[in-house]
C-alpha cells in the first residue's frame, strides 16, 4: 500500500510540474524567429546592376528592436541559435560595411524589415539588404577633350571630405549618401596668335539630395556650335550650362 501511494505521489507531483511548466510557457507568449539574409546590388537612375562585391551571411550584423527590447548582435547566426521572442511586433535591421569607408569597391548594404510574433509558432524572416551608398561616375566627352588639349583635372570630394582623382574614372565610387561636389582645373585651347592657352577653373557642381542605391553619372561635355559652352549633364539630363570665353576664370590656380 505504501508503495502504491509513493508511485501516485510522484505521478501527481509530475504532473503538476507538467502544468506549471505549461502554464510558464503559455504566460511567456515566445514564438521562435528565423531570420536571413539576401542582398541586392540594384540602383536607381539606371535601374542596372552594379559590380561590387557582395558580402557573406556571416558579415551581416543583427538589431532587432521591438517594445521595451533592443538587442544587436554580431552576426545573424548569433541571434538564430536562440531565437525565441516574446508574442509582439518588432523591427530587424542588417548592416554589411562602413558608411565612412568610401571608395572603389567600397559597398555598404543595409536592409530592414518589421515583423510580428505569435506565441508557441515559428516565423521565417527574410531580410533584404540593398546597397546604402550614393555611386558616383564621372565621365567627359570627346568634345570635352579635344577643347581642353592642354589637359585637366577633376577631383570629387566627398561631404565626409574625402578626396577622389576623377580625371580618368573607369568605375562608380561608393559615397556616403549625404552630398559630393566635382570640381577641377582645365588648360584652354591656345588662340589664334599662338599664345599658349590659359588655366582656367573649372564650375564646381554640388546636387542636391543626394540619396543611397543611386547612380549619379555626371558627364562634363563642351559645345563649340557659335560659342564655346562648358555643360554638364546628371544622367544625361543637363543640369548646367556655362559660357566657357566669359565666364570661366582664367586666372585658376
Amino acid at each position: 500500500m505504501k508503495k502504491f501511494f509513493t508511485i501516485a505521489s510522484l505521478l501527481a507531483l509530475t504532473l503538476s510540474a507538467c502544468s506549471r511548466e505549461a502554464v510558464k510557457s503559455e504566460q511567456e507568449g515566445k514564438g521562435q524567429v528565423t531570420i536571413s539574409c539576401v542582398t541586392s546590388d540594384a540602383v536607381d537612375a539606371t535601374r542596372a546592376n552594379i559590380s561590387c562585391t557582395t558580402p557573406k551571411a556571416d558579415e551581416f550584423t543583427l538589431k532587432i528592436e521591438g517594445q521595451d527590447f533592443s538587442k544587436e548582435y554580431a552576426t545573424i547566426a548569433e541571434f538564430n541559435a536562440d531565437s525565441y521572442l516574446h508574442h509582439g511586433s518588432y523591427k530587424a535591421t542588417v548592416v554589411a560595411g562602413d558608411l565612412a569607408n568610401e571608395g572603389y569597391d567600397m559597398a555598404t548594404f543595409a536592409g530592414s524589415t518589421e515583423f510580428v510574433v505569435e506565441a508557441r509558432k515559428q516565423h521565417d524572416v527574410e531580410i533584404t539588404a540593398y546597397i546604402a551608398n550614393a555611386l558616383v561616375q564621372v565621365d567627359v566627352t570627346e568634345n570635352f577633350e579635344n577643347y581642353f588639349v592642354g589637359g585637366y583635372t577633376l577631383t570629387l570630394t566627398t561631404s565626409a571630405g574625402n578626396e577622389f582623382d576623377v580625371t580618368a574614372q573607369t568605375e562608380p565610387i561608393f559615397v556616403a549618401p549625404a552630398s559630393f561636389t566635382i570640381g577641377g582645373t582645365a588648360v584652354k585651347q591656345p588662340n589664334q596668335s599662338g599664345a599658349e592657352g590659359v588655366t582656367v577653373a573649372l564650375p564646381e557642381y554640388k546636387p542636391t539630395n543626394v540619396a543611397a542605391q543611386t547612380l549619379y553619372n555626371v558627364t562634363f561635355d563642351v559645345e563649340t556650335a557659335g560659342s564655346a559652352t562648358l555643360t554638364i549633364s546628371l544622367n544625361d539630363t543637363l543640369v548646367e550650362s556655362i559660357d566657357i570665353e566669359q565666364e570661366l576664370n582664367d586666372n585658376a590656380q
